[in-house]
C-alpha cells in the first residue's frame, strides 16, 4: 500500500474500535488491523462451541447446555452504567442505532455472607436488612444530602467541604461500617477500601449521584446491556468508523511496527509495511511497551437457575465487598441469560471475577462461587493486567490498559478518553460526552 493513514489500530477490542469510530468522525484516516477472524478481540462474544474451542480445544458441549447457537458468551463481561461515560460516548456518535438494550433487573450487594438488594427506592432502603432500624434514617438524611449538594454553595455541604476527605462525609452522618462498605463499594463503586482516606467528598458524591441518575432511567438497577452480548459494541463502532471511511481488515498478521528516528512510520503485516502517522492498539501488540501490574482471574460457568436471594432475577450484579471476606480487592458476580439473548431459555450465564492476590487465584473466587449453588459447567481462567509504560507522544503508539476486573465499563471509557485526548491533540474532549439524543438508550422489552 503506497498511501499513508493518519492512524492505524491494532485490534477490535472495545477500547480500540471505540476510538477508532471516534477518529473517523472527526476525519482522520483510520485503517484498522485484527489478527482474529472475528471482531471484539478480548471483548468478543462466542457461542458455546467457540468458547469451548478455545479454552477446551476438541470439547464438545455436552446436551444438558443445550443448543450451542443460542449462547453468546462475553470474553470479558461487564454492564454500562445507564448514565455513565461509555453510554454517553454511545449516544454522541449515535451508535445506539445498532444496538438494543435491556435492563439489569438489579444490583446487590454481599454482607456477612448474605446477597442483599442494594435499595433502588425510598421503601426498598426502609424494608433492607443491610441497615440498622436507627441507622436507615442517618442513611437516608445521607442521600438527601448527596442530591442537594453543590460544590460551590457552602449552604448544602453541611460542613463537609468538597475537598475535606471522604471519611469526613461518613462521620458526619455516623455510618456504620457494614453501611460504609455498601456505600464506597455498591453505590460509589470504589474497589479498595483506601477511599474514605484517598478521594474527597466531592469525587464520592459524583460517584453516587452517578449511581442514582442511571437508577432513575429504568427503576430496577443502574445497569444496561445489550442484547445478543456485548461482542456487538465494538462491530457497532466499525459500522461507525467504515461510515466515516475506515478500512478495516480481519484475519490479517501483524509483524511489528516500523520506526524511524525514535518514532512510528507505520506497521508490517506480510511482508508488507502501510504507513502511518500514529499507531494505536491492545497491550498483546507490544509486549516490550507494557508491564504487568497484576492478574485477573474469572470464572464463566453456566446455571440451571437464578442465582439464590436474587430474587429470581433472569440478570443481576453482585458486589462482595472485600472488607466482607478480609481480601484487598472485591469480588464481582454477573449474570444474564435469555432474557439478553446469551443463553438458551432457562440457562444462565454468570461470571466472577476478581483482581488475583494469592497463588490460588480460583480459590479466591470462593465466595462468589459458593453463592451461587452449583454450576452446569465452569471455567476457569487467568489472565496478566498490563499498563503501558512507553511515552505515546514521542514514539506514536498509544496502548491501552487491560480490562480490570470491574463489572461495569467505567474504567474502560476512562481510558478511551485519555487515549482520544492524546491522539487527537486535544485538551477538551468533554465533547464525546455530550449526547446527540437527550435520553438514554432505548430499553428493549
Amino acid at each position: 500500500m503506497d498511501e499513508t493513514y493518519d492512524v492505524i489500530v491494532l485490534g477490535t477490542g472495545l477500547t480500540e474500535c471505540v476510538l477508532s469510530g471516534l477518529l473517523s468522525v472527526n476525519g482522520s484516516k483510520v485503517l484498522h488491523i485484527d489478527r482474529n477472524d472475528y471482531y471484539g478481540a478480548e471483548c468478543a462474544s462466542l457461542n458455546l462451541s467457540q468458547f469451548m474451542d478455545q479454552f477446551e480445544s476438541g470439547a464438545k458441549p455436552s446436551d444438558e447446555l443445550g443448543n450451542p447457537r443460542k449462547y453468546n458468551i462475553d470474553l470479558i463481561p461487564k454492564f454500562l452504567m445507564a448514565d455513565g461515560k461509555l453510554v454517553k460516548i454511545l449516544l454522541h456518535t449515535d451508535v445506539t442505532r445498532y444496538l438494543e438494550f435491556k435492563s439489569v433487573d438489579g444490583s446487590y450487594v454481599v454482607k456477612k455472607g448474605k446477597v442483599h438488594k442494594v435499595p433502588s427506592t425510598e421503601s426498598e432502603a426502609l424494608n433492607s436488612k443491610l441497615l440498622g432500624l436507627l441507622e436507615k434514617k442517618r442513611f437516608r438524611d445521607f442521600l438527601m444530602m448527596i442530591v442537594d449538594y453543590d460544590p460551590s454553595n457552602k449552604s448544602t455541604h453541611k460542613g463537609c467541604a468538597p475537598d475535606a476527605p471522604t471519611e469526613v462525609i461518613m462521620d458526619k452522618f455516623s455510618l456504620g461500617q457494614g453501611c460504609r462498605d455498601f456505600v464506597g463499594h455498591a453505590l460509589a463503586l470504589y474497589r479498595d477500601d483506601t477511599w474514605q482516606q484517598s478521594t474527597n467528598c466531592w469525587e464520592t458524591i459524583q460517584r453516587i449521584k452517578l449511581y442514582n441518575d442511571s437508577l432513575s432511567h429504568y427503576g430496577k438497577s443502574p445497569y444496561l446491556y445489550p442484547l445478543y452480548g456485548l461482542g456487538d459494541l465494538p462491530q457497532a463502532f466499525a459500522r461507525l468508523s467504515a461510515i466515516y471511511g475506515g478500512t478495516y481488515m480481519l484475519n490479517k498478521p501483524v509483524d511489528g511496527v516500523v520506526m524511524e528516528n525514535g518514532r512510528v512510520v507505520g506497521v508490517q503485516s506480510e511482508g508488507e509495511i502501510v504507513r502511518c502517522n500514529a499507531v494505536i492498539g491492545d497491550p498483546s501488540y507490544f509486549p516490550d511497551k507494557v508491564e504487568q501490574v497484576g492478574e485477573i482471574v474469572r470464572i464463566i460457568g453456566v446455571l440451571d437457575h437464578p442465582i439464590p436471594g436474587t430474587n429470581d432475577s433472569e440478570s443481576c450484579q453482585i458486589i462482595i465487598p472485600q472488607g466482607q471476606v478480609g481480601r484487598h480487592n472485591d469480588i464481582y458476580i454477573s449474570l444474564v441469560s435469555s432474557a439478553h439473548q446469551v443463553a438458551p431459555p432457562g440457562k444462565f450465564l454468570v461470571i466472577l471475577s476478581t483482581t488475583v492476590e494469592t497463588n490460588n487465584p480460583e480459590a479466591e473466587l470462593q465466595p462468589a462461587i459458593d453463592l451461587c449453588g452449583g454450576f452446569l459447567k465452569r471455567w476457569t481462567m487467568v489472565k496478566p493486567l498490563y499498563n503501558p509504560i512507553n511515552n505515546p507522544l514521542e514514539d506514536g503508539i498509544f496502548i491501552s490498559k487491560s480490562y480490570d476486573a470491574t463489572s461495569h465499563f467505567d474504567t474502560v471509557a476512562d481510558d478511551v478518553i485519555r487515549l482520544y485526548q492524546l491522539v487527537s491533540g486535544l485538551e477538551d474532549v468533554s465533547h464525546i460526552l455530550i449526547p446527540k439524543e437527550a435520553d438514554a438508550p432505548q430499553e428493549e422489552f
